[in-house]
């Protein structure tokens, strides 16, 4: 008889197989890597006998690891490429998203993003993840989050030729006027 977690697993990796996918090729920047990224990410989450109840949990966990994992390969690649480098080698061009349909543009313009900005600026704006769960899933400051949103969203908008999203914070700082001088009768001179 099969236990919990692995009816769990068997229907996350039947059921939101293509989302993870298309969602990891989006981080990625990537539809090559993006199946294996899944698959490490499943692999991840259900390693420890997560106790997960529902589809919804170990799926949001999933994709939470698939961040984590983009940017983790990213860095590696960078840090062969570097070594490469300095050994006279020429990098090979990275492998990019090309879907069909009026997102074919966004999925470009993302892939020239770095790895955090992409990671930082899919969570924020296509996942929907507030600040604080964006620099969780990072593992990075709330600040750095806003910052990679910020330049990720500014670059976009060159690319693209739009207008930048202002990020704003979930909490929002009331701004007060600044106050007015009062007068003293007979004060300083």
């Amino acid at each position: 008889m099969a236990r919990p977690w692995e009816q769990l697993l068997d229907q996350v990796a039947r059921e939101r197989w293509p989302r993870l996918v298309a969602h990891a090729a989006l981080v990625a920047g990537s539809t090559s890597e993006a199946p294996d990224l899944v698959q490490e990410a499943l692999i991840a989450t259900f390693r420890g006998r997560a106790r997960f109840t529902t589809v919804e949990q170990a799926e949001a966990y999933v994709r939470r690891a698939i961040a984590s994992r983009a940017v983790d390969e990213a860095r590696r690649r960078r840090r062969e490429r570097l070594v490469a480098l300095r050994a006279a080698a020429q990098p090979s061009p990275p492998d990019t998203v090309e879907p069909p349909g009026p997102g074919r543009d966004v999925v470009r313009a993302l892939a020239l993003l770095s790895p955090r900005e992409r990671a930082c600026v899919v969570l924020r704006q296509m996942e929907d993840l507030s600040i604080a769960e964006t620099a969780m899933v990072l593992t990075l400051s709330e600040g750095s989050v806003k910052r990679y949103t910020a330049d990720g969203l500014s670059k976009l908008a060159e690319i693209l030729g739009t207008h930048p999203h202002t990020e704003t914070d979930d909490e929002r700082v009331p701004v007060r006027p600044a106050p007015t001088p009062r007068i003293i009768p007979g004060g300083a001179r």
